[in-house]
């Protein structure tokens, strides 16, 4: 069992997840957090229903770093970059130049949001919220403010679009796709999502993408493939996240959509792991509360000395729309089979099913979420 200090680079759900589960274990183990901003505890799925709610950064922050150092025994350094992994020393190289030793490094990078290609000279007066630093700045951009334009009706841009329509503002969306969650629903479940989300007064602007962006007086003009146009005050980009992984990358480590590990959540290099948003285990990146805390509960294991793989249950996903509940856990992008549909004014059950009537995937909306229970019982695992 080693006893040099176990680094965690990044202090988002996945790090504190791992550093929860491993104090369960071992109290006495030295761990060294770093953190590129404030290193504050919070949950960032609340970031995208936290208006109507009129939740404030402040109100969604749970610890502060120094709180959290103290609780679970450990070291936080906030506001530190690591530019380089010296696997052949176990180092770190720090944006100041310091290099600091490790037994056990741990990857908790996260994501970027994809930017999307735009022209025009509003670009960069894109928003988007992927921390609590952001959310204080969309916040605090929104006062005074009423039309609100969403690049992508994704999750994330359903949930935002969600919030903000309720919140009072108006709201636009727009998406290359036919449907609001266009990925994870069939056809009838986004029609379903999007009558839902129109009766609280969302515009969709679907089957066609924004071109560019131009920069009105004080507001912003969106010009879309379609040829329509759309003025808003604020345009919130949601269009997806990319995991970060040059870190990793530029260490020799191998990346894919996200940094390659095993079911041990190691790299090629034995001891060195990721997990989160910036992890692929099994071919699979899953940036959900739940996958996050499996994987963190086995990386302790690991950590305090019993190598233990991660398995993934089957973890359905509530999508933060009260105007219209909806929980997913879609079927593998190869899985080979089709929708069985039950459609009504209460709501949608789409059953993703083989041709032996074996359920691969579901997607349930309104009054159809009651089956939830039942029905995760009968799916498969996601990683055995």
């Amino acid at each position: 069992m080693n006893h040099g200090p176990v680094v965690i680079v990044g202090s988002g759900l996945a790090g504190y997840a791992v550093v929860r589960e491993l104090r369960k274990l071992d109290g006495e183990l030295p761990v060294i957090m770093l953190s590129a901003d404030h290193a504050g505890f919070y949950s960032k799925p609340m970031l995208s229903n936290a208006l109507a709610s009129g939740k404030t950064p402040v109100s969604i922050l749970n610890s502060d770093a120094a709180r959290m150092a103290e609780q679970q025994k450990i070291t936080i350094r906030p506001f530190v970059r690591v530019t380089a992994i010296d696997s052949s020393r176990n180092e770190l190289l720090l944006e100041d130049g310091e290099k600091l030793s490790y037994d056990q490094l741990v990857l908790a990078l996260g994501a970027d949001p994809i930017r999307l290609p735009l022209l025009g000279n509003g670009v960069s007066d894109i928003l988007s919220v992927n921390d609590l630093d952001d959310y204080g700045h969309f916040r605090g951009a929104l006062e005074g403010k009423k039309q609100i334009c969403i690049l992508g009706a994704g999750l994330i841009g359903c949930e935002f679009a969600n919030d903000l329509a309720a919140a009072g503002y108006q709201v636009h969306v727009v998406d290359i796709n036919a449907q609001p969650l266009g990925r994870l629903l069939p056809a009838a479940g986004g029609a379903f999502m999007r009558k839902k989300l129109e009766a609280i007064g969302v515009n969709f602007h679907l089957d066609t993408m924004a071109q560019s962006v131009e920069r009105v007086g004080d507001r912003l003009r969106l010009n879309l493939a379609n040829g329509e146009t759309i003025d808003s005050d604020i345009v919130l980009s949601a269009v997806g996240l990319r995991s970060r992984t040059k870190l990793a990358e530029a260490a020799g480590i191998a990346i894919n959509r996200g940094i390659v590990v095993n079911q041990l959540l190691q790299t090629e290099l034995p001891n060195i792991y990721a997990l989160g948003d910036c992890a692929e285990v099994g071919g699979k990146v899953l940036p959900f509360v739940m996958p996050i805390a499996n994987a963190a509960r086995a990386l302790a294991a690991t950590l305090a000395g019993t190598p233990t793989p991660v398995h993934y249950p089957a973890m359905p996903v509530m999508v933060k729309t009260p105007a219209c509940p909806t929980i997913v856990s879609p079927p593998d992008f190869d899985a080979e089979g089709e929708w069985h549909v039950d459609a009504d004014e209460e709501g949608v059950k789409a059953l993703f099913q083989d041709t032996e009537g074996n359920l691969l995937g579901y997607a349930l909306l309104g009054a159809a979420t009651k089956e939830k229970n039942i029905l995760t019982t009968q799916l498969p695992a996601l990683l055995i």
